[in-house]
């Protein structure tokens, strides 16, 4: 049996999606996902795909004409000298690129630095190449970026690579240029693999985003991981993709690939080229409409949670990831799931607690904004009954 897996945990995700499905209209601030729908030219593409019978098998590594594209975009959006469209490998997903590269790097016992608290996909695909998670402490009092000494400190003689999350998920943290050219140099000076997720590289509302893998030496010993499904509006569809320089990890990948899905859907990629093939102004109106919820829910929920709630809204990404006033607390045990149980269980109201993606995050709730603003508003109307009500009858997460 495959007794390795028993170390890796479930997102608790699933359990808040399970405890949501039991509920009559929810508000679904728990799921990472957009209400954008995809634009029309990756809808347009893949019905073109299905007319035009584009529906058999297609190279397991992707299709020339999204892989030209995607190599396209690395050099000139993200900076990042990718020579050849060979280097790219289309996969299922996000999450699925990051299996992909995980198995493709890592040998037994490796241990990968990377932030906590951290999208719990993270930890589970590193024990799945039996790699070691190795958590550092993002801090919030730092815009929830890395003290880069402490990061340091972390680096032994058994530490393999270096995990970037920016935009990150949970906190919406965004690095600095100076952060990134500093991991940069860590990573050099150490000899070290950088796996960089840039998931959220649309998204961001104050500073930049930087490809590490831009700087200088730093491509051929990064795998920059990509996907389709924030920028585009894609996230049901799965794509994602990751760019490998080094000759030998790239055909380790390949062999990944093929044998756990042997080709990612062909009408999938078609509506990717649809993507980078057409108009780009879809990404600029989500970044504005997202800032817009972002500012509305920040404003909305300091109204009817006052101190309950704290934070600053997020540089990046769509999270508003909150700090719970202590007071709140109501046995022993995690304040972050008593409270989120405590939301769904009265408010129907769907979030996740921060302690599910790493224990830096205890003490805090992952609300989700990208949710139509009529929802926001809705989920905001019903916490604060929630809230009044447990306050007034001493029912709730409360000592």
């Amino acid at each position: 049996m495959a007794a390795y897996l028993d170390d890796i945990k479930l997102s608790g995700i699933t359990r808040i999606r399970d405890l949501m499905f039991t509920l009559k209209d929810p508000h679904r601030l728990d799921q990472g996902d957009v209400s954008f729908d995809s634009p029309d030219t990756v809808k347009t593409a893949m019905a073109r795909a299905i007319a035009e019978n584009k529906t058999h098998y297609v190279p397991t590594t992707g299709i020339a004409p999204l892989r030209e594209l995607i190599a396209k975009k690395l050099r000139e959006k993200n900076r990042t000298p990718v020579e050849d469209a060979d280097e790219v490998l289309v996969a299922h997903g996000g999450i699925h690129a990051m299996y992909v590269a995980c198995q493709a790097l890592l040998e037994p016992g490796d241990e990968v630095v990377m932030p906590d608290p951290e999208w719990p996909a993270t930890a589970g695909n590193i024990l799945s190449a039996h790699g070691v998670p190795v958590g550092c402490a993002l801090r919030e009092s730092k815009g929830w970026r890395w003290d880069l000494d402490e990061l340091e400190s972390k680096i032994t003689s058994k530490t393999k690579a270096i995990y970037i999350n920016t935009p990150h998920n949970p906190t919406g943290g965004v690095l600095t240029r100076a952060d990134v050219e500093r991991i940069a140099q860590i990573a050099r000076d150490r000899n070290l693999w950088v796996l960089a997720d840039e998931a959220y590289e649309d998204v961001v509302f104050e500073g930049e985003h930087v490809s590490i893998a831009s700087l200088p030496g730093m491509y051929e010993r990064t795998l920059p991981l990509y996907t389709f499904s924030k920028s585009y509006a894609m996230t049901g569809l799965r794509l994602g993709y990751v760019a490998i320089k080094d000759a030998k990890v790239r055909d380790r990948a390949k062999k990944v690939l093929f044998h756990t899905a042997s080709n990612i859907s062909s009408v999938v990629q078609w509506g990717g080229v649809g993507a980078l093939e057409g108009s780009q102004d879809c990404i600029s109106y989500f970044r504005n409409e997202l800032r817009s919820r972002r500012d509305f829910f920040y404003n909305g929920i300091k109204e009817v949670a006052g101190d309950v709630f704290t934070g600053a809204p997020p540089a990046g990404a769509f999270y508003a990831f909150m700090r719970i006033d202590p007071k709140w607390q109501a046995e022993s045990g995690s304040i972050s799931w008593q409270m989120a149980e405590f939301l769904i269980k009265n408010a129907k109201l769907g979030c996740v607690p921060g302690v599910d993606f790493g224990q830096a995050g205890e003490g805090y709730l992952r609300f989700c904004f990208a949710r139509e603003p009529k929802e926001l508003r809705a989920a905001l109307q019903s916490m604060q009954q929630a809230l009044a009500t447990a306050a007034s009858l001493s029912s709730g997460p409360r000592r």
